[in-house]
């Protein structure tokens, strides 16, 4: 009995504690692909502003975005040859960490002096691992013509050509959902 009461405690907790995590982490943006020491020299809130203005553009961005903090990813520096670190980047607002979120999923890679980087959304550990299960499903779901949606924390929805949405809570009943999903002829 004890034991039981003390898992649900945990439980609950653990819940609360990736909520907390992901509300703290709601204006922050995860920039990934720069190389490590590009912003040496100056202040990083100062150059990722900019960065961001000028991967932009004055049509989306028309002044330097207002950032609270930049930094790398916590983590040890990797040797050469290895993945750089990538940067944690908060927004002051959260319309702008939006519009810069936005804007870059419509574009993908975005350049920096002609080198690639992609910005996305920063979940925390266990929100991003939830959703990395995700990952060959999407895939899958994609081949099959229908429009996934991975929404936050890790809710699927999918919407087939006939526009009803289905929405489905795990991996494995997505697999399931594409095992016994029949398409429909195109007609046209």
């Amino acid at each position: 009995m004890l034991c039981t009461s003390l898992q649900d405690s945990v439980q609950r907790l653990s819940v609360k504690v990736v909520d907390l995590e992901g509300r703290s982490r709601r204006h922050n943006l995860r920039v990934v692909g720069l190389a490590e020491g590009v912003e040496a020299g100056s202040r990083p809130t100062d150059f990722f502003a900019k960065l961001l203005k000028d991967a932009m553009g004055p049509d989306v961005l028309a002044s330097d975005p207002l950032l609270d903090r930049a930094h790398r990813a916590l983590v040890p520096v990797p040797g050469p040859g290895q993945r750089p670190r990538p940067v944690i980047i908060c927004c002051h607002s959260f319309k702008t960490k939006d519009l810069i979120l936005r804007e870059a999923r419509m574009r993908g890679n975005l350049l920096h002096k002609g080198h690639p980087f992609r910005v996305y959304e920063d979940y925390a550990p266990d929100v991003a691992k939830h959703r990395a299960g995700y990952r060959d499903v999407m895939t899958k779901l994609y081949k099959l013509h229908l429009r996934p949606a991975l929404l936050f924390p890790a809710r699927l929805r999918i919407t087939p050509p006939s526009g009803e949405n289905i929405w489905l809570s795990s991996v494995l009943h997505a697999e399931k959902f594409i095992r016994e999903y029949t398409p429909i002829p195109r007609t046209g």
